[in-house]
C-alpha cells in the first residue's frame, strides 16, 4: 500500500474517500470493514484510519514512552504535561534584571527558565538568582566545560550543553562525572547552523538526517561516559527540515525532546513559523517541553507556546479570545478593543471563550457561541454571556463592562 506523509492527520474520515479517490475507498473499506460508515460527525478521524491501515492502531505516542526526567521540581516525559520554557536576554551577570525577567515570565506562564553562562561571575549568579525565582532554571553552556560545572555548583537545575564544542572527551567527562553526583539533567542540543563538517558533506549539505545523526552521536557519548539522565533538542530555523529531523529522532530514542523553532524571526513571522513547526510536530504526539523562541519580549514567547498548546487540545486553561477581521460594517474600534480585550485576560485564570465581534452580521450569533462575548453596534455593542443580552454598553465603557464580568464570573 502506499506510504503516506504524517500531515494528513488533521482531516477527518468523511474528508479521507473524497481526498485519495479509490484508494482512500479501499483503505477504508480494507481496514474498518466494507460496511463502515464514517457517521453524522465524520465517525473516526483519519489518525484512526491511518493507524489501522498501517498496523498502529492503540499504540502509544512517542510522548508517552520517553524517559521522566526530574527538572528541579518539575517532570517532563512519560506523558507528562508539556512545559513551557523561554530564556532570558539580560546579562545573567546582573541578578536584579535577570531575576526581575523571570519573574515577569513567571507570571505569564513560563515553566522553565533558561539562562546563559559565559563567565564564571554569571556562573555564581545562578546561586542568587534562584533564591528569588519559583522555576527550574537550566543553565545555558558553550564552549568552557568549566562554566558547566561552576553552574551546577552554583544550583543549575539542568545543563544545555552541545558536547561537540565542549572540546576533548576528558572535558566532556568531566562534566558528566558532576552532572550524575548531583543528579543533574543534560540536555544534548544541536543546531543545525552548528552541524559537523563531516556530516555537511556526508549528507551533502545540512540535512534533517545530519542533525539527528549528530545529536545520536552525542547521546552516545555521552551514555559511554555512563549517563542516561538526558533531554534531547535538535534544532532548525528550516520548519520542514525542523519538522522531518524530529519525525526521523523520534523512531531512534526514548529520552524526551525540547522542541523548537530557532532563530525563527521576529514576533510575527517567528509566532508564524513556530506554530506551523510546533504543530505539525506535536500532533504527532512528539516533543515533552518547548520554546517558541522570538526576536523581542520573552514574555511573548510565552503567550504564544500556550495558545499553541491549547489550540492543539495539549493544555486547557486560560481564555481563548476570537475577534472577526472587521469589515467597512464595523462601527466601533474593534482592532483596538480586540487587543485591549487580549491583554486585559492574559491573567486570569479562567478556561473560557471570549468573543469581540464588530457588527450586526455575524457579531450576535458568534457571541452567543462564546461563553462572554460583545457585539458591536453603532457606537455601542451588545454584552452576551452564555448566549442572553445582558445589556447594551456604549462603546467606550465595553471593555470595563467585559473585566467587570470576568471579575465576577462564576461557571
Amino acid at each position: 500500500m502506499r506510504s503516506m506523509p504524517p500531515h494528513f492527520l488533521f482531516v477527518d474520515c468523511k474528508y479521507f474517500s473524497a481526498f485519495f479517490g479509490t484508494l482512500g475507498d479501499e483503505i477504508i473499506a480494507s481496514n474498518l470493514g466494507k460496511n463502515t460508515s464514517c457517521g453524522e460527525d465524520g465517525g473516526r478521524g483519519i489518525l484512526d484510519v491511518v493507524n489501522i491501515a498501517f498496523g498502529m492502531e492503540r499504540k502509544m505516542s512517542y510522548r508517552e514512552e520517553t524517559k521522566v526526567i526530574q527538572i528541579g521540581d518539575r517532570k517532563i516525559g512519560g506523558g507528562n504535561p508539556i512545559l513551557i520554557q523561554s530564556m532570558t536576554n539580560t546579562k545573567t551577570e546582573d541578578v536584579q534584571a535577570t531575576v526581575a525577567q523571570i519573574l515577569s515570565l513567571e507570571r505569564a506562564g513560563c515553566e522553565i527558565i533558561r539562562c546563559t553562562v559565559p563567565t564564571l561571575e554569571a556562573a555564581k549568579a545562578l546561586r542568587e538568582i534562584k533564591k528569588q525565582i519559583h522555576i527550574p532554571l537550566v543553565a545555558d553552556i558553550h564552549f568552557d566545560y568549566q562554566m558547566a560545572i561552576a553552574a551546577m555548583e552554583n544550583g543549575a537545575d539542568k545543563i544545555r550543553i552541545n558536547p561537540g564544542n565542549i572540546g576533548s572527551v576528558e572535558r566532556v567527562k568531566a562534566v558528566v562525572d558532576v552532572a550524575r553526583e548531583r543528579n543533574i539533567p543534560i540536555r544534548v542540543g544541536v543546531n543545525s547552523g552548528s552541524l559537523e563538517k563531516a556530516l555537511v558533506e556526508k549528507y551533502g549539505g545540512v540535512t534533517a538526517e545530519g542533525i539527528v545523526e549528530s545529536a545520536l552521536d552525542k547521546v552516545r557519548l555521552i551514555e559511554d561516559l555512563g549517563y542516561d539522565n538526558l533531554v534531547i533538542s535538535i534544532k532548525s530555523s528550516d520548519v520542514l527540515m525542523c519538522v522531518k529531523a524530529h519525525e526521523l529522532l523520534a523512531g531512534k530514542t526514548k529520552y524526551p525532546l525540547h522542541v523548537g523553532i530557532t532563530e525563527s524571526g521576529t514576533v510575527r513571522s517567528g509566532n508564524i513559523k513556530s506554530a506551523l513547526g510546533l504543530g505539525m510536530i506535536l500532533s504527532q504526539g512528539i516533543g515533552d517541553t518547548i520554546r517558541v523562541s522570538l526576536t523581542g519580549d520573552p514574555v511573548e514567547e510565552i503567550y504564544s507556546a500556550k495558545l499553541i498548546l491549547r489550540t492543539l487540545g495539549l493544555r486547557t486553561g486560560g481564555i481563548e479570545v476570537v475577534s472577526c477581521p472587521t469589515c467597512g460594517r464595523t462601527q466601533i474600534d474593534l482592532i483596538g478593543l480586540a487587543g485591549k480585550v487580549e491583554q486585559m485576560v492574559a491573567d486570569y485564570p479562567l478556561d473560557i471563550k471570549v468573543a469581540v465581534m464588530g457588527c450586526v452580521v455575524n457579531g450576535p450569533g458568534e457571541a452567543r457561541e462564546a461563553d462572554l462575548g460583545i457585539a458591536g453596534g453603532k457606537g455601542e455593542g451588545l454584552l452576551i454571556r452564555k448566549g442572553e443580552i445582558l445589556r447594551k454598553v456604549p462603546e467606550g465603557e465595553l471593555l470595563a463592562a467585559l473585566k467587570e464580568e470576568l471579575d465576577h464570573w462564576e461557571a
